[in-house]
């Protein structure tokens, strides 16, 4: 069930403009704005404020990957489906920069640069790049629905 509320959310994303840190469906966010998007229409709040971020880090910090492991379940990636957050590294032995939701057999949902939200291909490029996937928690019943 939280995964498929997780793919409707972000399939509601699909056109937002690219905007550095930033999280509003249809007016702007980043890979990760998406993701905290998808979290906030799932839960309510954030779990932790973010700090501000540049858009290329320290090649030593792996903030992305480590947020997502206080906050998301870590699923291998041969078992990770649809409505799971897919993060990638842009080169081997790389920290993670950038992430997206599974929408299907191959395909993703992320947030591109310079264009937008977009439904995209598990090209061989992007496939190379995938260094771990993570699924959404289970609702408890005090959190928001």
């Amino acid at each position: 069930m939280i995964r498929a509320d997780a793919l409707a959310e972000a399939r509601k994303w699909i056109g937002t403009p690219y905007h550095h840190q930033a999280s509003r469906a249809g007016v702007g966010c980043d890979c990760l704005g998406l993701v905290r998007g998808v979290w906030r229409a799932l839960y309510g709040d954030e779990p932790q404020t973010l700090p501000p971020y540049g858009p290329s880090l320290p090649r030593q910090n792996d903030e992305l990957r480590l947020a997502f492991q206080r906050w998301l379940i870590e699923t291998p990636l041969d078992e990770a489906v649809a409505g799971d957050v897919l993060v990638f590294a842009w080169r081997c032995g790389e920290p993670a920069r950038h992430c997206g939701v599974i929408s299907g057999p191959k395909r993703f949902i992320h947030a591109y640069c310079r264009r937008s939200v977009a439904e995209s291909a598990m090209t061989p490029w992007w496939q190379r790049r995938r260094v771990t996937a993570f699924s959404f928690p289970e609702r408890e019943t005090s959190w928001a629905s």
